[in-house]
């Protein structure tokens, strides 16, 4: 599945895995095995041994029926258990047990996260897809370049939580604009799946539905989830409504009896990139339900 279509990853705690198979059964799009924020400390090393022994097991175990794709976020390029967590992963990928995907916290340069997807395609025969997240003042002003670092990097992650005490500014949604919107253009230059920051009161799905409707609107593709209670919050958010899918395969079939170019349905003027996003909201449709 291209992760432009999935509305939602779930992370889910490195040094809990009984609550990995939860994970799987939330619906979400993927899930995400964190060894990063979720993580003491203290309980880093546990965590690796543990996402990486799971992953490892039978694919029968793991709630077969269930398609949800599993990613693991490392821990950020140059912190201390960062090499750990990267000597883990190539082992794992190597075996034939790696994760389909992979979320790299704190990316601030686009040549180093070049150089370090090289070398591990140097050493691997498939690499995972890659999740970029920009979360710092420097990683935002080079998040162009890092969304066309190298062709593994399928997605940025918007982290508002870091970006705002780097900045010393307040995490809500005006402080907070300029840098969505530098983000939506990033992704839309490099064509990549873009999902906002997890909405933290998880007691709030009214605003968290909010938030979802207004990033959607804003550009991004999906948005992250910290709790299985708010999977279907997000995608029910992220559902096109009945009139949007009908009048889109109205702009496509209008547009296919017209080859020529430009024609104008119900008096609007429908061409090409009215066409595509037409297309994505009947992509979009068609893969929540």
């Amino acid at each position: 599945m291209s992760l432009l279509h999935a509305c939602t990853f779930l992370f889910t705690p490195g040094h809990a895995p009984q609550r990995f198979e939860k994970g799987l059964r939330s619906r979400a799009d993927g899930m995400v095995l964190d060894l990063e924020d979720a993580v003491a400390m203290q309980d880093k090393d546990l965590a690796r041994q543990q996402v990486f022994d799971w992953l490892a097991t039978p694919m029968h175990t793991r709630s077969g029926d269930n398609r949800a794709m599993v990613a693991v976020r490392l821990n950020p390029m140059g912190s201390a258990f960062f090499p750990a967590d990267e000597a883990a992963l190539l082992d794992a990928l190597r075996s034939g047990h790696g994760p389909e995907g992979v979320i790299i916290p704190k990316v601030e340069s686009a040549s180093d996260l070049a150089e370090m997807l090289e070398g591990w395609s140097a050493r691997c025969d498939r690499l995972p897809w890659v999740m970029a997240l920009i979360e710092t003042a420097r990683g935002l002003e080079h998040v162009a370049a890092i969304a066309q670092a190298h062709s593994s990097v399928v997605a940025l992650g918007f982290g508002a939580a870091d970006l705002a005490a780097d900045l010393g500014c307040e995490m809500s949604w005006e402080p907070m604009l300029y840098a969505r919107s530098r983000m939506v253009q990033a992704a839309a230059l490099a064509r990549l799946a873009l999902f906002d920051v997890p909405f933290l009161d998880i007691r709030n799905p009214e605003g968290l539905a909010a938030e979802t409707r207004r990033v959607q609107a804003l550009g991004f593709t999906g948005k992250l989830a910290i709790h299985p209670d708010q999977v279907p919050v997000i995608v029910q958010a992220l559902l096109p409504t009945a009139q949007q899918v009908h009048d889109a395969h109205a702009i496509v079939v209008a547009a296919q009896a017209n080859p020529q170019g430009v024609c104008v349905l119900n008096g609007r003027m429908i061409d090409e990139p009215v066409v595509q996003s037409a297309r994505r909201v009947i992509a979009r449709s068609a893969r929540i339900q």
